[in-house]
């Protein structure tokens, strides 16, 4: 399987240890970096399939589990850059350890968990831990292997990449339906405790110590800046919408671009310094592959975890899909994922910088094939139908995650590829925070907007169950009302858990309804075994059909900005650290 590019290259100035070839323990300490790898990769993408349960269990509001996906990735953003440079400076085998010891920390009490707010608190130790520690890996692995060595070492880190991408659904499905020792949604993040351990064991032992040489200080201030500004831009767009977005958030998502704007101020104040150390020099700007290159990351990665919140959500809470069947749904999508990285070098020597618009091309496709599955089959929808479209779409994402970093660092031509692509790292977290975040906006605002509609494609069948119960016209009508009043107040409140005032008052006129029991019964089982579940599934089919859209606009515009790329040839794209 060919390398996997995941955004971050090893920074300028390392080379392979003169014993490197002579060290006995080089793959030990390989399997020790790429176990960090593996957990941060299963972290990204496991806890979409737990959202469900862990909403349920921990009675979280549908903005608090948008928050411990997307704090996770933000946190990630927001350390990146700094933990490169802190490796850099004071040893990558301290920080990875450091980071290693964190990430496991944080996984217990993400486990152990007793409110959201704690679990949300938790991931972002989780994601901080994670910004330590994946800027080391490819570093290490530069000085621990030969020239001739390391190509091997960079296909497993790439297969390490996939597998955590490919497993994390589906894993997540499986250990909650296990519900080992009662663990349920928990069992997703106690995975990593065992795996923590060993390698921290393994690490201390076993990884030499490195750094490079003449690294500069630390950009604190630059660091703060941007951290306050990413979460000024996210932290309203997640949870605004249920707090019917109150001044303070329309005030930080003002402040979030003047904070972004004194960043890039700062960074350039620094870049002009020649004693000082900003983390992106500014002079990167002026280079049109790290410009669009930025633009195309926050775009692209809008797209891909945004689909997969509400594609599970959607599934578990829409069709009653298992976690684990709901995951296996997936496979087909994560499995040509990794097909199509493993491809994407012999693409892109064929065809350059256009490999990304082919993976754009048929991510579109996959995406249109999913909206009009959604559309033919509307309630009657079953997870194997959106197979085909998902593995198109697949295989589309393998042709453009692989290749993309690779190709956009190769049309850089100055001696500042390590920070871009640190850069290029940071910025496609904060895409998936953005993209989760807005994603979330239109989801549970189009399950609103399309509960009446969805109400009223059940009543017909209602009244037939009604009629054949023994009800009368006139109480036909009463019931129907009051089911389309209870499913219309119960889509537009914004935790979708709670029991609206309006059903709870049909259970107690349905109590002391002069029916007899056994119609009661009939008329029970007619609206809430047969009336509710239809139109909670043309609703939530409906919603995920319309949400779609987005993911359309971010990948057609993604295929845009590609052609604003400057061509590269094939052969620059595979000299660059990291890339195909």
């Amino acid at each position: 399987m060919e390398s996997i590019d995941t955004g971050v290259t090893a920074p300028p100035g390392t080379a392979p240890a003169p014993s490197a070839t002579a060290n006995p323990a080089r793959w030990v300490i390989l399997a020790v970096t790429l176990s960090a790898i593996f957990m941060q990769m299963l972290d990204t993408t496991i806890t979409m399939v737990a959202l469900p349960s862990l909403q349920s269990d921990l009675g979280a509001t549908f903005a608090e589990i948008q928050l411990v996906v997307a704090v996770y990735s933000l946190a990630f953003a927001c350390t990146l850059v700094t933990g490169g440079r802190l490796g850099d400076i004071h040893g990558r085998r301290k920080v990875f350890l450091i980071g290693m010891l964190g990430f496991t920390i944080a996984s217990a009490l993400c486990g152990a968990a007793p409110s959201s707010t704690f679990l949300i608190a938790s991931r972002v130790l989780q994601g901080m831990c994670s910004g330590l520690m994946f800027p080391q890996v490819l570093s290490i692995i530069q000085v621990t292997f030969s020239k001739q060595e390391r190509p091997k070492a960079l296909a497993m880190y790439g297969a390490s990449v996939g597998l955590g991408t490919v497993l994390g659904p589906v894993l997540g499905g499986w250990l909650i339906d296990l519900n080992i020792m009662g663990t349920d949604w928990r069992a997703i993040f106690y995975v990593n405790l065992p795996i923590g351990v060993i390698a921290l064991c393994l690490g201390l032992a076993k990884i030499p110590e490195s750094s490079a040489p003449g690294a500069q200080r630390l950009d604190v201030t630059g660091a703060g800046i941007l951290t306050a500004g990413l979460f000024s831009l996210i932290l309203p767009l997640v949870i605004g919408r249920e707090h019917d977005w109150p001044g303070w958030s329309l005030a930080l998502l003002v402040l979030s671009p003047v904070l972004l704007a004194e960043f890039f101020l700062y960074e350039n104040k620094l870049s002009k310094a020649a004693d000082r150390s900003p983390l992106v020099p500014t002079g990167l700007f002026k280079e049109r592959s790290f410009t669009v290159g930025l633009i195309i990351s926050v775009v692209f990665f809008a797209g891909i975890p945004s689909f997969f919140m509400t594609f599970f959500m959607s599934l578990q809470i829409g069709f009653g899909y298992t976690p684990i069947s709901a995951g296996l749904v997936s496979l087909g999508f994560a499995a040509l994922i990794a097909v199509g990285s493993a491809r994407s070098a012999a693409v892109v020597r064929k065809l350059g910088t256009k490999t990304l618009a082919l993976g754009t091309g048929l991510l579109l496709v996959g995406m249109a094939g999913v909206i009009g599955t959604l559309h033919w089959a509307g309630s009657d929808l079953h997870g194997y139908q959106l197979v085909p479209s998902l593995m198109v779409a697949g295989l589309g994402g393998g042709f453009f995650l692989a290749p993309c970093t690779g190709i956009i660092l190769a049309g850089i031509r100055s001696s500042n590829a390590g920070s871009a692509s640190g850069m290029l790292a940071t910025v496609q977290q904060v895409g998936i925070a953005i993209g989760i975040a807005v994603a979330g906006i239109l989801f549970y605002g189009l399950l609103g907007s399309n509960a009446d509609d969805s109400s009223a494609s059940a009543v017909p069948r209602l009244r037939g169950d009604l009629a054949a119960a023994g009800v009368a016209e006139a109480q036909q009508t009463q019931i129907t009302t009051a089911f389309q009043t209870c499913f219309h107040d119960k889509m537009n409140q914004k935790d979708l858990t709670e029991t609206p005032a309006s059903c709870a008052r049909i259970e107690k006129e349905m109590a002391n309804s002069p029916l007899p029991q056994e119609v009661k019964q009939k008329v029970k089982s007619a609206v809430l075994g047969t009336a509710v579940p239809e139109a909670r599934k043309a609703n939530f089919s409906d919603s995920f059909e319309q949400v779609v859209f987005w993911q359309i606009g971010c990948f057609g515009l993604s295929c845009l900005l590609v052609l604003a790329l400057p061509k590269v040839r094939p052969e620059d794209v595979a000299d660059v650290p990291g890339g195909a």
